[in-house]
């Protein structure tokens, strides 16, 4: 008692050590509480410091180069969309670069063709994107070996000079010093390779070849296909660069009014921003879905913490009767508290870096900053002082979170009530139990919130899962050829191969049909603008329109069985040399020819974008169905299909510069088992065209899907996490309340009250609690619902099925919670319970 006595007189830090002393015994001789608090704590705090880990790569972490800040993306902005137009073309690069606010300005691909490495018998595809001279400057790195490129070698028809990844130096290339200044074969041409980059350097896109840009100062190339980045020059502010690039913007207007839309302008943006894009919603939501978690983790441990607080109702009381105030009180039961928390920060620290690994295996592959396999498990790692900072933080935040309510409760006892009550139960009256529904009714609303954002997310997955993507995925086979360099320069020399590969490829045992395609389906594409023979544009407009345009070779349609509803598809007889023919979809079709039969009529594409663009019109020779070439949750968009063999060589230069190209094998068996025998037919056409990229085309449906599936999953596991919490808060306070009310159970049935009357009795108090969470959680999921607006698809923010599917699950598990202590109060036998009494 001495010891309670000096406590209470010290102040300051002199009660620490004697407190912390205290909370470890007291915490060490209820050990069963102790470690299920822990265990609670561990799971809510690990779950968060997992997400927290992703996010501060994702959104926290600066860009790994010299003042990041400075550095800025250049795009084409616009009034609704807010920079939507993130690629631009090379004459708007060229009237950019001339300004006052930037040192240096780059552009560079939007995500490369990948580049063969030849000279072997083993030809490899890696990584590879165009830049212009200024990118080293802009990112602020310097070669360890060599130098960058020169503006003379970023010129047209300049030299074939390369500058490489440390990784590929040393890794493929061999690590020989003597590498500088020797050509090596890049897309089967001998290219000098003048500098090597630090280990250190990750670019983005992520590449380990860097070739010049070579852009013609001069160019009329309207294809936006290019990223552009700028640092600014010390001292100028963000506002200062977004307000001369609008005049910038404005000049170039005035000099080409046919090249820029009414609404468009030049936006400036950090390039951190501009990466994260539209992931920063779904991140912080899951943050907010774990945060939910921990709450209902907290307030579970701080019902216990009431709970158990019962049993020391006599000790607080004799404290408090020796001199201890109560914030003297409210102070040790607070560093319990915390002592219970750091200690559930520490298992929570181990769970969310093992969470770490787990979120990377199931993470999107396009999440900005972590979506190279080979960086990622070093990217993300929770041994970051600010996920330490972040786990520290929120387990002392926890540990007040869940001790305080307790604690303040606690303080409040009647002392003389206390030293007089013999049971232990003097803190079991309606205040304490109000306290203890009050927890219960959070953690059900808290968790009824979680449970309908599932329930949305589900559904939107199934509604994805639902759509007819116009094309049949199954048993297709996709993978992907680099094309750049001189050697398939021409549009003849691509045609070429591919009539030489689709004959041996179908001759192989179980491939149906084979094609190619700039682009595949879902993962979209290029849009052009056209003119309809016979249909003058809109007043004041150029073109009839612009929309998605594709070249594929002859036997596309078969190979994704895209069904034919009116004229004919392309066939072998569709080459350079023959009339140049065009097939258009069904919303094409509705949308410029309503009334009429599309086909026979005439069709210009690209005219006025550059000579690359330039061709003869074309005549609509077929109708195909709808496909859902921008993604599952796209619309039905009108296309255009040309054959590969009939566009210009300079837009076959422009493709092979730009993108891979894709071909497409429809089999009658497992699609990957063919992978070998399609790369062996490929080399022995080609022995320096190596084949990348084997997916099915079912996993390319799935990757488009990726993050959606992915919000969908990290969501129902929380929900679930948080339905079964406030299940067991539920069955705690009732069992707890069955255990307290004992006696007064006993006295109900001696005195002639029915087992149905007290499974009624605590039914009722335990339900009552349930429909006041459920109700509360239906209010406050309406309203933060709308935030997963944009993640939705199908499925409304409101959608009654989700919210009565929570009610009744909820529902549900609560009763069975409520019931199995209901049933074990009306087993009380009246004689025992009156005997304890």
């Amino acid at each position: 008692m001495e010891l309670f006595g000096n406590l209470a007189r010290n102040t300051g830090m002199d009660n620490l050590l004697p407190d912390l002393r205290h909370a470890f015994r007291v915490l060490r001789k209820s050990p069963g509480f102790t470690a299920i608090a822990i265990a609670a704590l561990a799971l809510g705090i690990g779950a968060n410091t997992a997400i927290f880990s992703v996010i501060n790569v994702v959104l926290l972490k600066p860009l790994p180069y010299p003042d990041a800040d400075r550095i800025m993306a250049v795009v084409r902005g616009y009034p609704d969309f807010q920079g939507i137009g993130n690629s631009t073309s090379i004459p708007k690069f060229n009237a950019w670069k001339k300004n006052d606010v930037f040192e240096a300005m780059a552009a560079y691909d939007f995500a490369g063709p990948g580049m063969n490495i030849g000279g072997s018998d083993h030809p490899e595809q890696v990584k590879g994107i165009h830049v212009s001279s200024e990118f080293f400057r802009v990112f602020a790195v310097s070669p360890v070996l060599g130098r960058p490129f020169t503006a003379d070698e970023d010129s047209p028809n300049g030299p074939k000079v390369a500058v490489i990844s440390y990784q590929l130096f040393s890794g493929r290339l061999g690590g020989d010093l003597r590498l500088v200044g020797t050509p090596i074969q890049i897309g089967g041409e001998p290219t000098t390779v003048v500098g090597v980059l630090p280990a250190s350097f990750k670019s983005d896109p992520p590449a380990d070849i860097f070739i010049p840009l070579q852009a013609d100062p001069n160019s009329t190339d309207q294809g936006h296909y290019l990223r552009v980045a700028g640092r600014l020059k010390p001292g100028v502010t963000l506002e200062a660069a977004r307000a001369q690039m609008k005049v910038v913007g404005e000049r170039f207007r005035r000099a080409n009014p046919l090249w820029m839309d009414k609404t468009e302008s030049v936006a400036v943006a950090p390039l951190e921003e501009a990466q994260v894009g539209d992931v920063k919603l779904p991140l912080m939501i899951l943050l907010g879905a774990v945060g939910f978690v921990l709450l209902i983790a907290c307030a579970n441990v701080a019902n216990l913490q009431l709970a158990r607080a019962t049993a020391r109702q006599r000790e607080i009381a004799i404290r408090t009767a020796i001199g201890s105030n109560r914030l003297r009180i409210v102070r040790q039961l607070l560093t319990e508290s915390v002592v219970l928390a750091l200690a559930g920060g520490v298992f929570g620290f181990l769970i969310g870096a093992w969470g770490v690994r787990a979120l990377l295996a199931i993470a999107p592959g396009n999440l900005p900053h972590i979506s190279d396999t080979l960086q990622s498990s070093t990217a993300v790692s929770a041994l970051d002082w600010r996920v330490l900072g972040f786990t520290l933080a929120v387990s002392i935040a926890t540990g007040i979170l869940f001790g305080l309510f307790p604690a303040v409760h606690v303080s409040r006892l009647d002392v003389n009530s206390a030293l007089k009550d013999s049971s232990g139960r003097s803190g079991t009256g309606r205040h304490q139990n109000r306290a203890r529904g009050f927890l219960v009714v959070s953690e059900i609303a808290l968790a009824v919130i979680l449970l309908v954002g599932a329930a949305l997310m589900i559904r939107t997955f199934a509604s994805l899962r639902a759509v007819n993507p116009g094309f049949d995925p199954h048993n297709v086979l996709t993978l992907q050829t680099s094309l750049s360099g001189g050697r398939y320069g021409t549009t003849a020399k691509v045609d070429n191969l591919i009539r030489q590969m689709t004959p041996r490829l179908e001759s192989l045992p179980g491939v149906q049909s084979v094609a190619t395609a700039v682009m595949l389906p879902i993962e979209g594409g290029i849009d052009l603008p056209f003119n309809i023979a016979g249909k003058p544009p809109a007043k004041g407009g150029v073109y009839n329109g612009d929309e998605q345009w594709r070249s594929v070779s002859a036997h596309y349609f078969a190979a994704f069985r895209i069904p034919l509803l009116r004229g004919r598809a392309f066939s072998e007889h569709d080459t350079g040399n023959s009339p140049r023919v065009v097939i258009v979809n069904q919303a094409f079709a509705k949308k410029y020819w309503p009334e009429e039969n599309p086909i026979g009529h005439s069709v210009t594409i690209g005219k006025g974008l550059g000579p690359e663009f330039e061709e003869p019109a074309r005549e609509v020779v077929g109708i195909v169905g709808n496909v859902r070439e921008n993604g599952l949750t796209g619309s039905d968009q009108a296309v255009m299909y040309v054959p590969a063999s009939q566009i210009t060589d300079g837009l076959t230069q422009l493709a092979n510069k730009v993108i891979p190209l894709s071909w497409v094998v429809r089999t009658s068996m497992e699609p990957a088992a063919l992978a070998s025998a399609i790369q062996h037919e490929f080399l022995a056409v080609d022995d320096q065209l190596p084949v990348s990229r084997f997916r099915t085309m079912e996993q390319v449906i799935s990757e488009s899907t990726a993050r959606t599936n992915f919000n969908m999953l990290l969501l129902t596991i929380f929900a679930g996490t948080a339905l079964l919490l406030a299940a067991l808060g539920i069955y705690g306070l009732m069992s707890y309340s069955v255990e307290q009310r004992t006696q007064e159970i006993g006295i109900r049935v001696a005195m002639g009250a029915s087992g149905s009357n007290i499974l009624r009795m605590v039914l009722r108090r335990g339900l009552l609690l349930t429909g006041i969470g459920l109700a509360v959680g239906l209010a406050a999921a309406f309203g933060l619902t709308r935030l997963l607006s944009s993640l939705l698809f199908g499925v409304k923010a409101s959608d009654p099925i989700a919210f009565c599917a929570v009610v009744v699950t909820l529902a549900a598990v609560a009763w069975v919670a409520i019931y199995v202590p209901a049933r074990r109060a009306t087993r009380i036998d009246p004689l025992i319970a009156l005997r304890n009494e």
